[in-house]
């Protein structure tokens, strides 16, 4: 879903211009095949029991739209500039093309939508995401990851206090997206969260993937926000207690400011809270602080934001090296990936049409799904290239690019020439 103009100024990444990276394909695949899993629930698995199976479901809810905002920013990274930003008319054009997508990107989403599949579709916001990102496209490795340090840091905190300041009760929503509002603060995937996945994503876009060092810097770091993220809100919850305080608050904020919980009653009153935090979706409730050392999926804190991007750069670090370990071995999965916007509104699309039984018990259905994607992303790459939809977005923005004027005589190649990318 990302493609870049050639960076005239040259690439000390060392990346040629117009090559696809598979790694970068194969963790897109994984983070669609994720959100497949969490649409389609627990009882599609037929490979897994049901321990197992509600073991991956609780991995990749959360971590996969994470990971799909994560890639995006890699996706602008290159489509920008790749290790070094693109300037002038290279960067103007660039700046055109994420707006086409973005707005492409928004009404998708809305059409989607409308089929009324029992599914959040991420795609307007994942277009919102694209024009937030412009301000920064200009940016490097170093000042993008102090920018997502600082978003995923500050955006929680922000959102909580303006919720508890100005929000109203929340009301059942009637779609993905209701409004700014909820694109912001209150959806599914708020921008408040979401758009630290997007930067830190751009940063490590700008930096040289084919590198090994740069592979094993990023598994590296990845591993230690995952410990940070998860491991710090598991111990101030559970061994240092915060978990009870939070029950205490909760119970009080029902019961009266006085209440006590038995004794007796703790163990029901933490798998209670355990429950809650499993039905999170996209931040927490504003009636007590202590929400937010919550790590859980969908939750929107700073804990969650920094174990999904530790998990994000995981993957791709892993991704990356798989790619390069076994080679044309990872062509279904990469051809899946680079036609991600074709098979995830694909998957929309059929959910809706099984209707209502998407997500009752039946085993194999989230294998045939995966199964049926890569074979018709692996034949139609073979015989026809680009994915439908990423054929008909690249159209679209280049037929926009032509409207607005005629190219520098300077300017890089046409677009033509740089469809590869990844």
């Amino acid at each position: 879903m990302s493609h870049q103009r050639p960076n005239t100024t040259g690439d000390p990444a060392g990346t040629a211009p117009h090559e696809r990276i598979a790694g970068i394909d194969v963790a897109r695949a994984l983070a669609v095949f994720g959100m497949f899993t969490v649409h389609l629930g627990v009882g599609s698995v037929g490979l897994l029991d049901d321990d197992p199976a509600e073991t991956l479901h609780t991995l990749v809810r959360g971590n996969s739209s994470a990971l799909f905002a994560f890639l995006a920013g890699v996706s602008l990274a290159l489509m920008t500039g790749r290790g070094v930003p693109l300037s002038g008319l290279p960067m103007r054009r660039a700046v055109g093309r994420v707006l086409v997508r973005a707005i492409v990107l928004a009404l998708l989403g809305g059409l989607l939508d409308m089929l009324g599949a029992p599914v959040a579709v991420i795609l307007t916001y994942y277009g919102g995401f694209f024009i937030l990102a412009l301000p920064l496209v200009r940016l490097r490795a170093g000042a993008l990851m102090a920018s997502a340090v600082v978003v995923g840091l500050l955006g929680p905190q922000v959102s909580y206090l303006a919720r508890a300041t100005f929000a109203d009760a929340p009301a059942a929503r009637q779609g993905s997206i209701g409004g700014l509002t909820d694109f912001l603060v209150t959806g599914y995937y708020p921008a408040a969260t979401f758009m630290a996945f997007v930067v830190a994503g751009m940063a490590v876009g700008r930096l040289d993937l084919r590198s090994v060092r740069v592979r094993a810097w990023l598994a590296g770091l990845g591993a230690t926000l995952t410990l940070v993220g998860y491991g710090g809100s598991w111990l101030l919850l559970h061994p240092l207690g915060f978990l009870d305080r939070l029950i205490l608050a909760e119970v009080r904020a029902i019961d009266g400011p006085d209440t006590t919980v038995d004794p007796t009653m703790w163990g029901a009153m933490r798998e209670w809270m355990a429950e809650r935090f499993t039905d999170l979706h996209g931040e927490v409730p504003t009636d007590s602080v202590y929400w937010l050392l919550v790590s859980a999926p969908h939750s929107g804190t700073s804990f969650e934001i920094a174990g999904a991007v530790g998990t994000s750069l995981l993957t791709l670090a892993g991704c990356l090296a798989l790619a390069r370990l076994i080679g044309a071995l990872v062509t279904p999965l990469a051809a899946a990936g680079a036609m991600a916007l074709t098979i995830y509104a694909g998957h929309i699309v059929v959910i809706a049409l099984i209707g209502s039984t998407a997500q009752d018990d039946a085993p194999f259905r989230l294998e045939a799904f995966v199964l049926g994607s890569l074979v018709f992303a692996t034949a139609w790459r073979a015989l026809l290239g680009r994915g439908p939809l990423e054929r008909g977005m690249t159209w679209l923005a280049d037929m926009v690019l032509r409207l607005a004027g005629p190219e520098d005589e300077d300017a890089p190649p046409g677009p033509d020439q740089d469809r590869r990318d990844g």
